[in-house]
């Protein structure tokens, strides 16, 4: 079950902002783990590198490249290559995002605009230039990584980041919808409050440094008691991204240890 074995799967933004499993490592590594030929890309080389020496070390297939992501004449031109080399593109996923703090009064427009630009138009090129190499390719599926900040208040003055990934998430639903006579399908992991090495950065912008009052108040605020972490998300990615989801789309998986039903 849940093998990608002969699959070309492209992980935009595969690799962790520090030391650890970030979402986009954890499920490329995973991808790979499945059977698939990992093209992974990030701002970041050195980091995507580290995905690919991990893959390379469990004696897996990938390949990393550093891509900004938010360039639509750089995205085309990657989505291509990687259909001219490989022969067929067909898992894309999404995970390039990054939150910066504040409100609507006192969020420069610039931060909002390249939150906009960072976490909703990223996904929009990377569908943009992939759907027409799945159409031609007989089908594919696409996830993308949003977050429970996209559907309610988590406790973080985060307008812009929560704006664009509610985009994100009716980007989704609205593209399935349009190409599920194409049989390519389109879905959304949405993460709440997950254990990764972005937690480190969250702490300076929003607590003062205190990571570990930080890291107490995340994991309260779970009706689990605790957050996830990348691994969680990977494993959501790899169901929606197979062949056993292949009669779903423009839905979501939310994986968020319960806060979305709760009330408090």
């Amino acid at each position: 079950m849940l093998s990608l074995k002969g699959k070309v799967a492209v992980v935009m933004g595969c690799g962790s902002s520090g030391p650890g499993w970030g979402n986009g490592k954890a499920t490329a590594v995973l991808f790979a783990r499945q059977g698939a030929h990992v093209v992974g890309t990030d701002i970041d080389l050195a980091a995507a590198e580290e995905t690919h020496r991990l893959i390379a070390k469990e004696g897996r297939s990938s390949q990393v490249h550093r891509i900004d992501a938010t360039d639509d004449v750089t995205v085309g031109g990657f989505m291509r290559a990687v259909r001219e080399q490989h022969g067929a593109l067909d898992i894309l996923v999404n995970n390039v995002g990054q939150s910066e703090p504040g409100g609507p009064v006192d969020m420069p427009e610039e931060v909002w605009t390249a939150q906009l630009q960072l976490n909703v138009t990223t996904a929009f090129l990377a569908c943009k230039h992939a759907i027409p190499i799945m159409c031609k390719g007989g089908g594919g599926a696409i996830v993308n990584v949003a977050s429970i900040a996209g559907q309610r208040y988590i406790g973080k003055p985060q307008v812009g980041y929560a704006a664009a990934k509610a985009a994100l998430i009716q980007l989704t639903k609205t593209s399935a919808v349009i190409h599920a006579p194409d049989k390519v399908r389109l879905n959304c992991v949405v993460p709440g409050l997950m254990h990764t090495p972005l937690v480190n950065r969250l702490a300076e912008r929003y607590a003062g440094g205190d990571y570990d009052g930080f890291v107490a108040r995340r994991h309260g605020q779970v009706p689990m008691g605790h957050m996830g972490d990348a691994w969680d998300v990977a494993h959501a990615a790899l169901f929606l991204a197979s062949d056993e989801a292949r009669y779903i789309t423009g839905t979501e998986i939310v994986v968020d240890g319960g806060i979305t039903a709760a009330t408090r």
